[in-house]
């Protein structure tokens, strides 16, 4: 037998979608894309995007958390049409600010015989899930007190005893769940235990909160991870006891690393800061979240938050989990700051040059900018790219000198190289080139060595800005007095 399942009365024009983040730690990337997710959905079908904020884990609760949250939601431009910070009329946006609301709600479905009052000792419990799971059986509450009567209970309450308020789920059912992504979702009601709805301290679960809260604030669409698919049922019954139009259930696939892991909050890169501290832009980010789980009906790569608005509908999500491969995102990444002004450019590198002050002194960042754009794909790269530049080039022999390179040849070269230079009256990129590629074309050099020696000599490693430009941009001076270094080092 299955529960019946009631339509939803959603007007499907104008959703109204939330998040529902705890401040248990700082903003993770995955918050970002369900926001980004809701956000869309609720932009295309001129609807309201929600963010309420689950504070009701106490002994988990990290100060400065929320803050952050709203300063990423900021950071990417999804602002929130109703939130704590942003008021509303279907307030207060944080649970702890609701905490009566849940206990009405639980006392009305304990009178209504769905719920009932439980005395039992975590001891007790702890004992009775011990014996089930040596018998082989899911470790569940065996429903101790669900006969009790609520005069009993009552009396029991009055005396000062501590209590949970627990659902009653029904037995030998099969409760369906329907999800927009994966259809049709089947529990057996016999494993699923009888959830607590308000703990000891009078705090509610997710369970509660979130059926009451969603059904108060007009939610239409349930949007959350598939690690939420277990409490489903749960979900639906509540909503049912209560006698409330379900919302649409949509459960998005758990984000994953490339080896198809869990991306978890152990790892840095969840985190939104490590994102802003690596230099990613946030356009950027937006477009390669947009890509997790769906696809641009042109097969586009690189679009806007605008023409993502206008083709998403939760329907076309995957329901494979995508995976969060940080290449693609350092392509994408890369393509935006090709994409940008030199100007805004240089206003975003600034930061990361903080502590190079003579560079920014004795250098045109103007000049050097077109060279690096291209050759970075997040902005804390361009440290790298012109820190030799100002600081002194270590020679590193084993670099100069490869196994089985010939030290009199690569001598011969930066000699030849400096002594040509030495003469060139002028300094510029284009003469420069001219110069050495005289030098390439008179002499016996493998190419790819010739050159990988030289910016060795000049920047310290195999590669960087491309080597004349650097070249022109040191001076003769410190130019040649590299490649008389170089020289010392063989």
């Amino acid at each position: 037998m299955s529960i019946p399942l009631k339509s939803a009365k959603i007007q499907l024009m104008k959703p109204r979608v939330r998040i529902a983040p705890s401040p248990t730690g700082y903003p993770h990337i995955g918050t970002i894309w369900q926001a980004l997710i809701n956000y869309t959905f609720a932009k295309r079908n001129k609807g309201k995007f929600i963010v309420r904020i689950e504070d009701t884990d106490r002994q988990r609760y990290v100060p400065q958390a929320e803050k952050r949250l709203f300063q990423a939601l900021s950071w990417f431009g999804l602002e929130p049409d109703e939130s704590p910070q942003h008021g509303g009329t279907n307030g207060p946006y944080r649970q702890s600010k609701r905490l009566d609301l849940y206990k009405k709600y639980a006392f009305q479905l304990v009178k209504k015989n769905k719920a009932y009052c439980c005395f039992c000792s975590q001891k007790r419990i702890d004992k009775v899930r011990e014996k089930m799971k040596r018998t082989g059986r899911p470790p569940m509450y065996d429903r101790h007190c669900r006969r009790l009567k609520m005069e009993e209970a009552e009396k029991r309450i009055k005396a000062g005893e501590k209590y949970v308020i627990r659902l009653k789920v029904p037995q030998k059912k099969t409760i369906t769940v329907n999800d927009l992504i994966r259809g049709k979702i089947k529990f057996d009601a016999n494993l699923i235990d009888d959830q607590v709805l308000i703990k000891s301290d009078g705090y509610p679960t997710y369970h509660l909160a979130v059926v009451v809260d969603d059904h108060l604030m007009k939610i239409t669409h349930m949007v959350r991870g598939e690690e939420w698919i277990s409490s489903a049922p749960k979900i639906v019954l509540l909503y049912d006891y209560f006698g409330w139009s379900k919302p649409v259930f949509v459960h998005t696939s758990l984000l994953r690393n490339p080896d198809k892991s869990k991306l978890s909050k152990r790892q840095s890169h969840t985190n939104v800061s490590w994102y802003q501290q690596e230099g990613y832009l946030p356009k950027a980010i937006l477009n390669f979240l947009c890509l997790l789980g769906w696809s641009h009906p042109q097969e586009k790569t690189i679009f806007s938050l605008e023409e993502f608005i206008k083709y998403f509908d939760l329907k076309d999500l995957s329901s494979v989990g995508p995976v969060v491969d940080l290449k693609k995102l350092d392509y994408i990444n890369g393509v935006y700051i090709r994409n940008m002004s030199d100007k805004k450019l240089i206003q975003l590198i600034e930061p990361y040059l903080k502590n190079y002050s003579l560079f920014m002194t004795r250098y045109s960042l103007e000049k050097i900018i077109p060279l690096i754009k291209q050759r970075i794909t997040k902005l804390s790269e361009v440290k790298s790219l012109v820190e030799f530049l100002i600081k002194p080039v270590d020679y590193q022999p084993q670099l100069l000198i490869k196994k089985g390179a010939d030290k009199k040849n690569l001598r011969k070269q930066l000699v030849e190289v400096e002594n040509k230079l030495v003469s060139l009256k002028n300094w510029q990129t284009e003469k420069i080139y001219q110069a050495v590629k005289e030098i390439f074309q008179q002499g016996s050099y493998h190419k790819k060595h010739f050159y990988v020696n030289l910016y060795l000599a000049i920047e310290g490693k195999p590669a960087g800005l491309p080597l004349f430009d650097s070249l022109e941009i040191l001076g003769r001076e410190e130019s040649l007095k590299r490649l008389e270094n170089a020289q010392k080092k063989i």
